[in-house]
């Protein structure tokens, strides 16, 4: 089954969220009904940014959500949300359109 990194906004929080799955659906549904205090559960007006396949194992989904992550950049986040040319980890990124806004 496909693997997914995800990228969301919350115009509240003015920051992202990275994140992967197998289900976006069912994953976005879980942020937005999450009551917890933790990272996502402070707001409820997630939105999808962009959605890429990366492939059909798990460890490469965990390995590129922990890259984005690890740069702590919201210059990079915002690089591949415009689709500008990605190198490195994140060349094999592709995007999931009809999913994106």
């Amino acid at each position: 089954m496909a693997y997914y990194i995800y990228i969301l906004y919350s115009q509240l929080a003015d920051k992202y969220y990275v994140g992967h799955t197998r289900d976006i659906t069912a994953r976005i549904a879980q942020h937005l009904q999450n009551d917890s205090t933790k990272y996502t559960g402070k707001y409820k007006d997630w939105e999808i940014k962009s959605v890429f396949y990366v492939s059909e194992e798990r460890g490469d989904a965990m390995r590129i959500e922990k890259y984005i992550k690890k740069q702590k950049s919201r210059k990079l986040i915002e690089q591949i949300i415009n689709d500008e040319k990605l190198e490195g980890e994140l060349a094999h990124l592709v995007r999931v359109p009809h999913v994106r806004d």
